[in-house]
């Protein structure tokens, strides 16, 4: 098989790995060095694959190879699909040539199990030896890595990487226990808390010693598959809010089941992946990490999953009317991020403007305040939107007309020529 036909099945493989970022890096072009992790804002250029996915690196397998039978995965030792895997040399020469050739700004490297984690993961420090070493490629490399692995060769692929992941993508250890029989929760964490732990090592000695090399200077990420299993939202947000509190993590990625098998543990082929649920549970992510809410605020036992209609920051408000509404002519940084429709960039805008005049239900619009969602929660001066009539109870009626546009419209029906017609 050619280094052709291998890419055509080791990219279409790592195709549902979402965890795939190439934001964080921040190095610059060093004389005798080819590339850097600064040629754009989040540290690399885009390009497109075969499917039309917007990517910003080569994102591939290793190999598709691999030991261990998750049931979920198209890759798994006992489904029947066809086998390759790159040698070291071969990646290396590949990554190295797409970058010349201007197609890519980096790499994100994957892989199944071939024989062992420890194995394959010699496998991958290999080729990034060769990149770094060889080629002296000073370019952005996102490395997997694999549960199970021994902590001395998950160090080395760290000081060789600018951001690591390992993935969970069960969100419950009951889950790992039936669809992934070859993992364990332990398996995965440990070399979660390695990374965490020697990148804050690796800080700590570059104030000491300013050219100490540097341990995934980009931290690290995981995946969450939603919908393989039937854990709710408050359980996935309560994973996600002990992973950003624990391993400092950089991002959580949620991705939605796409049933890809069939198997009696496992949504039905016909199943549509749950993408507005994935939304959801991205617009929960930002308000963890930029809005300081918390997993137990947005959720609770009687209410354990988002209302697909309205976005989380909405529910939330339609569940804390007594908090409303909020006047910006006084209220502080962290009152205003409460508000719907008021994001960190327009809650600056309105700290900023209100120092010079008091602020008029006109002004903040112009000032990026969404006012179709902001109207119904906040005044400004003690007046709110002109015109704006509502009710408690048409709230909630109000808020999913204003989103409706922006969801999943429902597919257009052919009606049958002899379907009855009723008056």
């Amino acid at each position: 098989m050619d280094v052709l036909e291998k890419l055509t099945i080791l990219t279409d493989a790592a195709k549902y790995d979402a965890a795939c970022t190439s934001s964080g890096g921040s190095r610059a072009s060093r004389k005798g060095y080819i590339g850097n992790t600064s040629a754009s804002v989040a540290g690399c250029c885009h390009t497109f694959s075969a499917d039309g996915r917007c990517v910003s690196l080569l994102k591939v397998l290793m190999t598709n190879c691999c030991v261990f039978d998750c049931k979920y995965c198209v890759n798994r030792r006992s489904n029947d699909t066809r086998r390759t895997a790159f040698t070291p040399r071969e990646l290396a020469d590949l990554t190295i040539n797409f970058y010349r050739r201007n197609y890519i700004e980096g790499l994100f490297l994957s892989s199944g199990v071939l024989r062992s984690p420890d194995y394959t993961t010699e496998l991958m420090i290999r080729t990034l030896r060769i990149l770094r070493e060889e080629y002296r490629f000073n370019g952005y490399i996102h490395a997997k890595a694999i549960p199970g692995t021994a902590p001395e060769l998950v160090e080395q692929l760290g000081f060789l990487a600018d951001r690591m992941s390992v993935n969970i993508e069960l969100p419950s250890e009951a889950g790992l226990r039936t669809l992934a029989p070859d993992k364990t929760k332990q398996a995965i964490l440990s070399p979660m808390r390695q990374i965490q732990q020697r990148g804050r090592q690796s800080k700590e000695e570059l104030v000491k010693y300013r050219h100490a090399p540097k341990f995934a200077p980009a931290g690290q990420s995981t995946q969450l598959i939603v919908g393989a299993t039937g854990d709710n939202d408050l359980h996935i947000l309560r994973l996600t809010q002990g992973l950003y509190d624990r391993y400092k993590l950089k991002r959580v990625f949620y991705s939605a089941y796409v049933p890809v098998v069939e198997h009696a543990l496992l949504p039905s082929r016909d199943t549509k992946p749950p993408l507005l649920r994935e939304h959801r549970l991205y617009q929960a992510d930002w308000l963890l990490r930029f809005y300081g809410f918390r997993a137990e605020e947005l959720l609770d036992e009687a209410h354990p999953d988002f209302n697909p209609l309205v976005d989380p920051k909405c529910s939330w408000a339609l569940a804390h009317l007594d908090f409303f509404p909020v006047e910006v002519n006084t209220a502080d940084y962290e009152t205003l991020l409460r508000v719907p429709g008021v994001g960190v960039i327009s809650a600056r805008r309105i700290l900023a403007a209100r120092r010079a005049r008091r602020l008029r239900p006109e002004d903040l619009q112009k000032m990026g305040v969404v006012m179709k969602r902001a109207q119904y929660f906040l005044t400004a001066s003690g007046k709110r939107a002109e015109g704006l009539h509502f009710s408690q109870q048409s709230l909630l009626g109000n808020l999913i007309a204003a989103e409706a546009p922006q969801l999943p419209q429902p597919e257009a029906e052919q009606l049958s020529l002899f379907q009855p017609v009723y008056a």
